[in-house]
């Protein structure tokens, strides 16, 4: 079933989607059903994520309700998740970069106030530098979950979606780095394992911290739908698509990350507590398409204007239009 959430008469509303495509008012097929409405997405991942019986409700009839008509105002499908985690250079093109490679996925945090959804704005200064769409496979945390296994992680999601995780590489090396050299008897060799040094006598220790440069208003594209885990046999065999106006910029597959889905939640669960409705983010794609040789990178959205779309097999479509906002 696919999931979602609209603001409607100024009020975030949940809906489901018809065979036609088209989005029901949850509440009004679930008056139809005879079952109760859950008052939010949230709500509804809480409280009857796993209930069969009202899927089935609501499954046998929601094609018996009226669809939305005329413009549909989206939102995030989660609209105020307890967190937001992002898995950092899980591509296997990308991390053939890196000096050495760490063995477990990097993760870092965007706030919920970064999310937004279809068809709204991704907002970027010019003055902010390189800011680049980064296409995503995500999913959304259906149950409390702590140190679960790898062959048990999946059985805590309870669906997927798209996400754009928006960088600023200008705001994340102009205003949230910082390096230092740390006097001998403070360089610890733990500081250092991550990067090839530069000589007995480096240490230097650089600081960054994903802060504007992940969680800038708008930085967070999700959607528009969600849809539940039994919709998605395998979220690690699924191809990813982007677009800049229709023109393909990366083509990519999940079964190119580094770490698999599962072994981004288990070791998320090691050391955050995922509540439900959570959203991890389990990385970009790595593969550049015809002029655009490095794919994402190659799409500086404070100097272009358009619509970006990504295209996951499965899950959907979200498309989200570049606007430039004044200098800071």
């Amino acid at each position: 079933m696919k999931f979602g959430t609209i603001n409607l008469n100024g009020r975030p509303c949940p809906v489901v989607a018809g065979s036609d495509g088209a989005p029901r008012p949850l509440s009004d097929v679930c008056e139809m059903a005879g079952v109760a409405a859950p008052a939010t997405i949230l709500d509804l991942v809480e409280t009857a994520g796993d209930d069969s019986t009202w899927r089935d409700a609501v499954a046998a009839n929601v094609d018996k309700t009226k669809s939305i008509t005329g413009p549909i105002d989206w939102a995030a499908p989660v609209t105020r998740p307890s967190k937001i985690i992002g898995v950092a250079f899980n591509n296997r093109e990308l991390v053939k970069k890196a000096h050495i490679d760490p063995g477990v996925p990097n993760f870092f945090l965007k706030p919920p106030s970064a999310l937004t959804g279809q068809g709204h704005p991704i907002c970027v200064d010019p003055a902010w530098g390189a800011v680049i769409p980064e296409p995503e496979v995500c999913a959304v945390i259906g149950r409390r979950t702590k140190n679960v296994s790898e062959e048990d992680a999946l059985s805590c999601v309870f669906g997927y979606s798209i996400m754009n995780d928006v960088t600023s590489h200008g705001l994340k090396f102009g205003k949230d780095s910082i390096a230092v050299t740390y006097d001998p008897d403070m360089a610890r060799p733990e500081f250092y394992k991550w990067r090839h040094l530069h000589g007995d006598d480096d240490r230097d220790a650089y600081y960054v911290y994903h802060t504007r440069s992940k969680g800038t208003d708008t930085f967070g594209p999700m959607g528009p739908w969600l849809i539940t885990r039994d919709e998605v046999a395998d979220p690690n065999d699924l191809k990813v698509v982007a677009d800049i106006d229709g023109e393909v910029f990366a083509e990519d597959h999940t079964s190119n990350y580094r770490f698999s889905i599962q072994a981004c939640i288990s070791e998320a669960s090691r050391y955050f507590t995922l509540e439900p409705g959570d959203v991890i983010t389990f990385g970009t794609t790595g593969k550049g398409k015809g002029r655009f040789p490095r794919g994402h990178k190659n799409i500086l959205l404070g100097e272009i204007s358009g619509t970006i779309g990504i295209q996951v097999e499965k899950i959907g479509r979200l498309e989200n239009p570049i606007v430039h906002i004044g200098q800071s």
